[in-house]
């Protein structure tokens, strides 16, 4: 007989009688001798059906501790995966306090964003933004404009002077 001493489904399988294994790795064998002597009323097919009942009733735990194992991480992955766990109170405070402060940073550069915008003169603030939000070449701005693109350029690079000036300050 192979050693079945991990796997509790074939030691109790290749066992005479019904193997109960404790917490502490002991085992205990019920013998067909224990059954009748503790059931007088009771034969050797009701030890039968027993046991074989107590065989299913391992290989169904075997089974479903098998699929459940092949679910598990490694606990070296366990850092790798919020799923893991269930956020701690602090974790949920914490997170609080960040969206509160990212809507704060966001509100503050929407307001920087528009302060900026608004030193332009509308001349520099629609070429910049026709180049910078809609991607258009200073070329392209300039067939628009029907002027050389040179002053499509400098325009632009004054808009970014003062936006600098203004976001240094702000």
């Amino acid at each position: 007989m192979k050693n079945y001493t991990n796997s509790d489904y074939a030691l109790n399988k290749y066992s005479e009688g019904i193997v109960y294994r404790f917490a502490d790795g002991t085992t205990m064998t019920y013998t067909l001798a224990d059954f009748l002597a503790e059931h007088p009323g009771k034969t050797e097919a009701d030890f039968i059906a027993l046991k074989e009942f107590s065989d299913s009733d391992y290989l169904t735990t075997d089974r479903a501790e098998n699929a459940q194992t092949k679910k598990n991480s490694p606990f070296d992955e366990l850092d790798e995966t919020m799923l893991c766990r269930s956020p701690s109170p602090e974790d949920l405070h914490i997170g609080e306090i960040n969206e509160c402060e990212e809507a704060e940073r966001h509100a503050r550069r929407v307001e920087l964003k528009n302060l900026a915008l608004a030193k332009l003169t509308d001349i520099q603030r629609r070429r910049y933004l026709m180049y910078h939000v809609d991607g258009l070449t200073l070329r392209q701005i300039a067939d628009i404009e029907s002027v050389v693109h040179s002053k499509i350029q400098n325009s632009i690079e004054a808009a970014e002077k003062k936006i600098k000036k203004v976001l240094a300050n702000g």
